[in-house]
C-alpha cells in the first residue's frame, strides 16, 4: 500500500430544488371537474318543456322535482307510431303482475326470420313493474314450432334472453319480429340461434323486451320483473297449452343482466314460479357494475358503459341529475333512441364518463355506490339451478363478477356450475355456449341439475 494515493470519496452533490407544484396538481377527483365547470359555463342547458302532470303511473311512484320530472321525461324514447309499444293503459294500476293487456298474431312477420314453419308467433302486452314497483308494461313474443312436442307432457317453454343493448324502442327483438327485420334489427337478436335451435327440438320459445317502455338498458331489477312477467303472461294467456310447462331460461351479455335479476327476483316478486322455472344458463355476466366501471370507462367500450348508465338513469333519475348541460342535451336527443350498434361506435372517442358529470369523480361518488349495491342485487337468492359462464381473459366483462356470483350462490345453497372459458367477449360467447345450452335441455327434460358448489 506504501506509495499508493488513497482516493477520497466524492462529495455528495446538493439535491436539486424542488419545483412548487402545488398550483398545478389537479383537483380531488382528477383531471376533469375543471373541464365539467367549463362545459356549463359555455354550454346552456336544453330547452325542457315543465311537465304540467305524471304521464305516466312510473312518474306517479317517484317523488321528483319538476325540473327532474321534465327532463326525465325528455329523456325517455320516442315514440315509434305502435300502439302495443307505445300506449300506456289507463287501468294499468287495477291490474296484476303478468295480466295480459293485449295480444298480437305476428306468425307472417316471424315466420320468415325463423327459417322454418311455425305454428304460431304471438306479442304479448302485459302489466309489470318498474325498478320501484310502480305499475308499468312490457312485451315478449311467443313463438311455437308446427312440430309437436315429442317427449310426454307439455311443451316447454325456451326464455331467451337477448341482449337489448339499445335505448330506442325499434331496436328490442318484439319490434323485428312484428314488423319485419329493418336497419334497427340487432345481428345478436339471431346469433348465437337460441330461438332456432330450440324451436328444431320442439321448444316453444318465449322472447321477452326485457327493458320496458322507459327502454331501461342494463337496469336489472325491470328486466327481471319483465322477464317474470312475460311467463306469468304465457301462463294466464294459454293455460291450457303451458299451463304446465317447464320454463328455463338464458341470457349472454345484456341478456345475463336480465336472466340475473329475473333469478333473484323470483322468491320476492314471482313465488309461485319457483317450480316452474327449472333452471337458467346465462353467460359474460355483468353482475358487479362496480367492476365494469373499471373495466369499461374511457376505453373503447366506453359508449356502451355511458349507455348502460344513461338507461339505468331512466329509471332512477337520481342519475339523470348529475348530468351536466352537455349531457342533457345529448340525452335528449335523437341519441336517445339509438342502438347499441349505433351508440356503440362512439366508443372510438374513448371519453371517460366524467366528460358527461356535474361532480368530480362520479364513478366513485356517493351516488355511484348506492347504484352499484342496488344493481348488484347482493344476497339476493336464485330461486332456480345456475349455469354461469364466462371468458376468462375478459377485459370489458370480467370473469371476477362472474365467479363472484357463483361464489355467492353456492354460499346462499343453490345448485350451480361455473365454467371458466377461454377467450374475450365474443370467443368466449362462442366456446361457452354449446355446454350451456346441453345443460339448460336437461333441465327443460326433466333431468336434475347438478351441482359443482
Amino acid at each position: 500500500m506504501t506509495g499508493q494515493a488513497v482516493a477520497e470519496p466524492l462529495p455528495t452533490p446538493p439535491a436539486p430544488a424542488v419545483p412548487d407544484v402545488s398550483g398545478m396538481l389537479p383537483p380531488p377527483g382528477g383531471l376533469l371537474p375543471g373541464l365539467q365547470q367549463f362545459i356549463d359555463r359555455i354550454i346552456p342547458p336544453p330547452p325542457i318543456t315543465p311537465v304540467p302532470e305524471p304521464i305516466s303511473p312510473t312518474q306517479q311512484a317517484a317523488t321528483l322535482s319538476p325540473s327532474l320530472a321534465a327532463l326525465r321525461k325528455a329523456t325517455l324514447p320516442a315514440p315509434i307510431g305502435d300502439p302495443m309499444f307505445d300506449a300506456w293503459p289507463a287501468n294499468l294500476g287495477e291490474l296484476t303482475e303478468g295480466q295480459v293487456i293485449d295480444y298480437r298474431d305476428v306468425s307472417a312477420t316471424t315466420a320468415p326470420l325463423m327459417l322454418m314453419p311455425i305454428q304460431r308467433a304471438l306479442l304479448l302486452k302485459y302489466r309489470t313493474a318498474d325498478a320501484h314497483g310502480a305499475p308499468s308494461y312490457a312485451t315478449a313474443t311467443l313463438i311455437v314450432p308446427t312440430a309437436a312436442w315429442p317427449a310426454p307432457g307439455p311443451r316447454p317453454v325456451v326464455v331467451n334472453n337477448l341482449p337489448i343493448d339499445a335505448l330506442g324502442r325499434t331496436c328490442t327483438p318484439g319490434y323485428t319480429l312484428a314488423h319485419g327485420a329493418n336497419s334497427d334489427t340487432s345481428f345478436t337478436d339471431f346469433v348465437p340461434p337460441t330461438t332456432h335451435a330450440a324451436a328444431l327440438r320442439g321448444y316453444a320459445v318465449l322472447i321477452p323486451d326485457h327493458e320496458g317502455p322507459s327502454m331501461a338498458y342494463a337496469e336489472p331489477v325491470v328486466a327481471g320483473h319483465a322477464v317474470l312477467d312475460a311467463i306469468r303472461a304465457v301462463r294466464g294467456l294459454l293455460p291450457g297449452e303451458f299451463g304446465a310447462s317447464r320454463f328455463g331460461m338464458a341470457g349472454y351479455s345484456g341478456g345475463a343482466i336480465a336472466t340475473h335479476g329475473a333469478v333473484k327476483l323470483i322468491s320476492s316478486y314471482a313465488p309461485e314460479l319457483a317450480e316452474v322455472i327449472v333452471g337458467a344458463a346465462l353467460g359474460g355476466v355483468p353482475a358487479d357494475y362496480e367492476i365494469l366501471a373499471r373495466s369499461m370507462n374511457g376505453n373503447l367500450a366506453s359508449a356502451v358503459f355511458m349507455g348502460a348508465v344513461f338507461g339505468i338513469g331512466r329509471e332512477r333519475p337520481e342519475i339523470l341529475a348529475r348530468m351536466n348541460n352537455l349531457a342533457q342535451w345529448a340525452a335528449t336527443s335523437r341519441l336517445k333512441d339509438l342502438c347499441g350498434s349505433s351508440f356503440g361506435a362512439v366508443g372510438v372517442l374513448m371519453l371517460p364518463i366524467d366528460i358527461a358529470a356535474n361532480i368530480p369523480d362520479p364513478l366513485h361518488s356517493d351516488l355511484a355506490t348506492d347504484i352499484y349495491r342496488v344493481t348488484r342485487m347482493a344476497d339476493m337468492k336464485s330461486a332456480t339451478p345456475l349455469y354461469i359462464y364466462n371468458g376468462e381473459q375478459e377485459f370489458w366483462i370480467p370473469a371476477e363478477g362472474a365467479r363472484n356470483l357463483y361464489r355467492e350462490q353456492c354460499r346462499l345453497g343453490v345448485s350451480a356450475v361455473y365454467r371458466s372459458v377461454l377467450g374475450e367477449h365474443i370467443i368466449a360467447a362462442a366456446l361457452g355456449y354449446p355446454e350451456a345450452m346441453l345443460w339448460l335441455d336437461d333441465r327443460l327434460r326433466g333431468v336434475p341439475a347438478p351441482s359443482e358448489c
